[in-house]
């Protein structure tokens, strides 16, 4: 039967691996062979007869049939915490572009930073049978045991799993406290010896380097971090956390390191709001350097993390049998929101 015939046949619209099978004039386990994947040999005129055969029925393949031929499914599963937060986007265009290299597809899932959530995603994609894992958000310490341990259990399933920070399997490093340090440093080296930080919850790893290697770089040029307000990595957090500093008072000159640009965005915000001025009478610094950090006006200050380049090396891990991460270096980007400060007497 021609793919014409199948269709004037009133079959369901829905054509499915038999129909291919009976175009082509094969049998069902070639035309299996030949669209899900099997490392299996197929002549080459029944292959070419099969995908011709496909292509006139419209067929896709069933990925959970592809899983079950070759073990594992053309996709790279992506957990990260918020896509809205552009840190996650950029990492998310870098394992996209290495996908598309490759052929494969990217899901992305989003954990909001709850490690329960985050353990009970990992356990419904072992149904999915993923080529790789990547796991980007930022996690605390103990909290994310049950996540650590489904996560150990895709590597039995032919998947390899990678990390953004330590974890199990092959992991992909920041280095969030020398960044922080070499920033603290700076800002130091401009005049600034007062410092208000504005962190996410104690035990978060990516804000605890962050702010650790900020107030170390920071006191090696006679600066200190006053105080210490934590909420979270939203831009709202970080609007409510500066409107919670100015109520106690910052006085001019102040600096504001900000655990990331989007929290740094939304104390300049609060700022605003309270009739101050950004740079001039309160400086702030963040991290990241995302893209937004050089539309805002002043301009942000921050450290430079090459993100995209990170999703694709993480991509990379997932796929190449001899990876090691390429060297990543961070770079203190200063502009109009840390201007110089008269270096104190």
């Amino acid at each position: 039967m021609t793919a014409e015939e199948h269709r004037r046949s009133g079959r369901a619209s829905t054509p499915t691996l038999h129909d291919v099978a009976r175009v082509a004039g094969v049998s069902l386990a070639t035309a299996s062979r030949v669209l899900n994947g099997s490392e299996r040999k197929v002549a080459e005129s029944y292959r070419e007869r099969v995908e011709q055969a496909a292509a006139a029925l419209g067929y896709t393949a069933n990925i959970s049939a592809q899983a079950i031929a070759r073990g594992t499914s053309p996709v790279i599963a992506l957990l990260v915490a918020d896509i809205a937060d552009p840190y996650f986007g950029l990492i998310a265009s870098g394992v996209a572009r290495g996908a598309d290299e490759h052929g494969l597809v990217v899901t992305v899932a989003i954990t909001e930073r709850d490690p329960g959530r985050e353990a009970r995603i990992l356990h419904a994609l072992r149904g999915q049978r993923p080529q790789g894992v990547i796991l980007a958000a930022s996690r605390s310490g103990e909290a994310d045991s049950a996540a650590l341990d489904e996560l150990a259990a895709f590597p039995r399933l032919g998947a390899r799993t990678v990390t953004f920070g330590p974890g199990g399997g092959r992991s992909v490093q920041i280095d969030n406290r020398g960044g922080a340090e070499s920033l603290g440093r700076e800002m130091a080296a401009l005049g600034y010896r007062r410092a208000i930080a504005l962190g996410a919850a104690s035990g978060v790893r990516t804000s605890d380097d962050r702010l650790g290697g900020f107030e170390a770089g920071f006191a090696t040029g006679g600066g200190v971090v006053e105080r210490t307000y934590r909420g979270g990595f939203a831009r709202e957090s970080g609007a409510e956390c500066m409107a919670a500093a100015l109520t106690d008072g910052v006085e001019p000159g102040m600096l504001v390191f900000a655990l990331s640009d989007v929290v740094a965005i939304g104390a300049m915000t609060a700022i605003r709001d309270a009739g101050r001025e950004v740079g001039a009478d309160v400086a702030v610094c963040g991290f990241d350097d995302v893209p937004v950090s050089r539309d805002v006006t002043p301009q942000l200050t921050t450290v430079r993390v090459p993100l995209s380049d990170l999703g694709y090396a993480a991509f990379r891990a997932t796929v190449d049998d001899d990876w090691t991460q390429p060297p990543t270096a961070l770079e203190v980007v200063v502009r109009d929101s840390t201007p110089r400060r008269g270096v104190p007497e």
